[in-house]
């Protein structure tokens, strides 16, 4: 089957859906180094809720792009990691927030022209 992204009823969508929101490209950015607790996730993203957090995870995990693993000690220990697909992405979602970070000022200096010309 050949896939379009430019076609509306096409599944690839859904890839492009989730890799748009903002708090999935940067849980698999925190994720890409090593395996990573729930509460650390939440105290390294900045302004993530723990309700966010946990559907954003279950997403990524059902998408095949990050796993979970359950140890047994006291509390329950749980860890997320990076799978080999999501691996895939890492290159992209660095590319990504990198451009982000190196190109914010020339982003904020155009919406200010547009705005002070509107």
């Amino acid at each position: 089957m050949e896939y379009d992204v430019y076609v509306q009823t096409c599944p690839t969508r859904l890839v492009l859906d989730r890799l748009a929101d903002k708090w999935a490209v940067l849980v698999l950015g925190k994720l890409d180094d090593k395996p990573v607790r729930f509460n650390q996730l939440k105290r390294e993203i900045d302004g993530i809720s723990q309700k966010v957090l946990s559907q954003v995870l279950k997403k990524l995990e059902r998408d095949g792009l990050v796993s979970r693993s359950v140890f047994a000690t006291v509390p329950v220990t749980v860890e997320y990691a990076i799978t080999p697909l999501g691996r895939t992405l890492a290159l992209t979602v660095t590319a990504l927030t990198r451009w982000a970070e190196e190109n914010i000022e020339a982003v904020l200096k155009a919406q200010q022209k547009y705005d002070r010309s509107a």
